[in-house]
Parts: structure tokens; sequence; C-alpha cells
């Protein structure tokens, strides 16, 4: 097994690792690992935003126009007084 050494972390990240850990009922070295496993696992995933995924759930019964992603764009108030 490969031993890997962090330098200069922040102290209130460690102790955030902690008490992650401590929930878990693990070391931090423990948490630390399933950190990294979980981490590399999503790697050469693709991520497609709700837009997306919407538009290929609903492309079986005919939806033509894609559904744009929203991410980073402001939203819209609407007034229903009229």
């Amino acid at each position: 097994m490969a031993q890997l050494i962090v330098r200069n972390l922040e102290e209130d990240v460690k102790d955030r690792l902690r008490r992650q850990a401590s929930r878990h009922g693990r070391s931090v070295e423990e948490e630390v690992r399933d950190i990294l496993r979980n981490a590399v696992k999503r790697e050469g995933q693709r991520t497609t935003g709700l837009g997306s995924e919407l538009s290929q759930v609903f492309r079986h019964i005919g939806l033509k126009q894609a559904i744009p992603e929203l991410k980073g764009t402001k939203p819209q108030t609407t007034d229903f007084s009229a």
C-alpha cells in the first residue's frame, strides 16, 4: 500500500475531518481514505445538467426542444397581481 503525506493542511480542515470521522465511527485516516476513493471514482464520469437529463428522460414521448441549463442564471420573479 502507498502512503501519502499532506502538508500545510489548515487546522480547521483537520478538525472538521476529525469530527466527520467520529460521526462515521472511524479514524481520521480511514475517513480520508474513503474521501479520496470516492473522489477518484467520479473521475472520467460525464456530468450533465438537470436540463440535459430531463430532455433525455422525456425524449421518448416526443420532446424535441432542448431544456436550457439554468446553472449560473439569476432567478426571475413573476408578478401574479394582475
